[in-house]
């Protein structure tokens, strides 16, 4: 068995045994009733929905790479963010699909340096779009618990996601004093972690301060020579997220539940910042517990499994199956992600 079919092998018994658990817990007679009345056409839907964002998915790519002077067709575009789909699902944090994605835009004869502004741009903009909304998503939940305890920690984590943003945005702007807080914080844990550890806290402040630099060069590049493609970037960024959020409602419609929709989009985007943590390869496991807490805001106990597995399966048996074709049949890139995860 090689590298890739191992990781897939791995992230895939993690999800089904993880979605298994959730479905046992909460399958009742209300559960196999739901199943007999379920819309197979809002399934389909469903399916046409996360295709779609693929789309525009590829169309944010190829206006961050037209700002930057480099014209790549609509459907090399999906080829490579589709293709990128599967390395995302195996790798923690979904951190495999960047440099499958650069190391397409480079063999489309784009210097790597602005390969990495417009895979690093992306990245960038999912994240101020997602930490921006997270304050708002919580507020909107908090109205929906309506319990004071939950109202103190609900504001601590606003204030927290804020000032996540900012730094963020520090950092992205002032990369120099973000790798003195870094190196400042890794010298602090040295003593605790021993001496044995030295090699790779330094490969940990390499890596940060390269991707810091990166993360500079990529705003300068685009902000002073392609604001008008980051304008069309920042839209296909709101567009994507918007049209991949309305998936799970449509879901949820299809098994004759109607919830406020702001609730759906809400919990989707504390999910998203959960999905962050680096613990699992593809979130397996992660995205099927956060998801389960997450969406028994507007979901009965009874259905929550049935959402669960089918949310799962466009947002990441999809992304597998499809990324994997696409990577193997059309771009042909199973060296590079072969690779990656030695």
């Amino acid at each position: 068995m090689n590298k890739i079919e191992k990781w897939i092998l791995i992230s895939l018994l993690i999800s089904l045994v993880s979605g298994l658990v959730v479905v046992a817990f909460t399958f009742d007679s209300d559960t196999l009733s739901a199943l007999l009345q379920i819309k197979p056409d809002y399934i389909l839907a469903a399916a046409c929905i996360h295709a779609l964002s693929y789309i525009v998915w590829g169309m944010r790519t190829r206006s961050l790479c037209r700002a930057l002077g480099f014209d790549v067709s609509y459907t090399k575009a999906c080829e490579i963010v589709t293709s990128s789909t599967l390395a995302a699902s195996i790798t923690p944090s979904s951190l495999g699909g960047e440099p499958l994605r650069i190391h397409l835009l480079h063999e489309e004869n784009i210097p790597l340096g602005r390969a990495t502004a417009v895979v690093l741009g992306e990245r960038i903009l999912d994240g101020i779009l997602i930490l921006a909304l997270a304050p708002v998503s919580i507020y909107i939940i908090r109205g929906v618990l309506k319990d004071s305890v939950f109202d103190v920690m609900f504001i601590f984590a606003e204030l927290g996601l804020v000032f996540i943003l900012i730094l963020t945005l520090y950092a992205v702007w002032k990369p120099g004093p973000a790798k003195s807080v870094v190196y400042f914080v890794v010298k602090r844990l040295a003593p605790f972690l021993g001496k044995k550890t030295d090699a790779a806290l330094e490969k940990i402040m390499v890596r940060v301060d390269s991707e810091l630099e990166h993360f500079h060069d990529s705003i300068s590049i685009l902000l002073n020579e392609g604001r008008r493609g980051l304008a069309f970037g920042i839209l296909h960024t709101v567009v994507f997220w918007f049209v991949d959020f309305s998936m799970l409602y449509v879901i949820v419609l299809g098994l004759n539940q109607h919830p406020d929709p702001l609730i759906v989009f809400a919990s989707q985007v504390i999910v998203m910042v959960l999905l962050v943590i680096p613990a699992t390869p593809g979130a397996s496991g992660v995205a099927e517990f956060a998801g389960t807490t997450a969406f028994s805001l507007f979901i009965p106990s009874s259905l929550l499994g049935i959402v669960i597995i089918a949310w799962r399966a466009f947002t990441f048996y999809m992304n597998i199956f499809v990324g994997g074709f696409v990577s193997f049949k059309i771009v042909k890139d199973a060296d590079f992600i072969k690779n990656f995860l030695k």
